[in-house]
């Protein structure tokens, strides 16, 4: 998780304005009941950014990766066609997680078509479409001419699924958290179990302590975002189910935060005293401000390496 949440960050730092990222209404028609998390990035700002596409490959989660040369196996440059992509983690019935994602773009499908054709690919009949082979194990299906989902296909089948009825979609309160976080160029939102595994990994040891297991279940949920329009500010908010373990959690934050200003490096010192974090009521709010030579400062230290692979 604090890989994800490194390269959330890392890449929205990489925008060039606070261009917001809301999810598209054939994607929010595929998300199943048990969401575990989404991410959404606009993709359009990484391609004008100064040195954007080194970083991007520095820190991209491996299944983006092997979407992207999926992408291009079918005719669609990724950099130039890709508008906006959206990953999905949801648990199954059994326990198991999956993942899928939507890409926003300029497909063409007849064009990507055409190449299946030519290369007398033959696309699974799944009620009334079709899945796709797009290599390294993933299926492909357009859910409108703008839009791609893929996956494993039994992900793919599951987000199918879900718009034609066949499963349960979303919760209110997953989408209500979806509403507010997608103001932003980039942003995500997780369910409970998600963001007790979020805490856990950003608290480290501290989250042995007691009074985090004391606490851990009545976590509620989250989401974050970032804005770039005046340097880096990132907002994490933590819904709680109390007043009591919003503070509780504050000081177990707190208390993390000056152990790495007393012992971390300089650049993680520097990028420390940017961050705030407080509790408001049941919500607690966590606070990353700074420019963006702090912020490059940060990546260059062992913190940014430790939770960046």
């Amino acid at each position: 998780m604090k890989a994800v949440w490194t390269a959330l960050i890392c890449l929205c730092a990489l925008c060039g304005g606070a261009i917001a990222a809301p999810l598209g209404t054939n994607t929010r028609t595929v998300l199943p009941a048990q969401l575990q998390q989404v991410i959404s990035v606009d993709y359009r700002s990484l391609r004008n950014a100064r040195s954007g596409m080194a970083l991007k490959d520095r820190v991209l989660p491996d299944n983006l990766k092997t979407f992207e040369t999926s992408l291009r196996r079918l005719g669609v440059n990724p950099d130039a066609d890709v508008e906006q992509l959206t990953f999905v983690s949801y648990r199954t019935p059994n326990a198991m997680t999956r993942t899928f994602g939507v890409a926003i773009g300029q497909f063409e499908p007849k064009r990507v078509l055409a190449r299946f054709k030519a290369r007398k690919t033959r696309g699974e009949k799944y009620r009334d479409g079709y899945l796709w082979p797009a290599g390294s194990g993933f299926a492909m299906s357009f859910l409108d001419d703008n839009t791609m989902l893929f996956g494993e296909t039994t992900a793919v089948k599951d987000g199918l699924d879900v718009r034609d009825g066949e499963q349960r979609g979303a919760s209110a309160e997953m989408l209500q958290r979806i509403s507010d976080a997608e103001a932003g160029p980039m942003w995500s939102v997780l369910d409970q179990q998600g963001t007790q595994n979020m805490l856990q990994s950003v608290l480290g040891e501290a989250s042995a302590l007691s009074e985090y297991d004391m606490i851990k279940k009545r976590l509620m949920g989250s989401r974050y975002t970032l804005d770039l329009q005046h340097g880096v500010d990132f907002d994490l908010n933590v819904e709680t189910s109390d007043s009591f373990t919003a503070g509780t959690l504050s000081a177990l934050l707190n208390a993390a935060l000056l152990y790495k200003q007393t012992f971390g490096s300089a650049a993680e010192k520097s990028a420390m005293e940017s961050m705030a974090i407080n509790s408001d009521s049941s919500r607690l709010e966590l606070k990353f401000k700074a420019d963006d030579s702090k912020f490059q400062a940060l990546m260059k230290s062992e913190l940014f390496r430790a939770v960046s692979r």
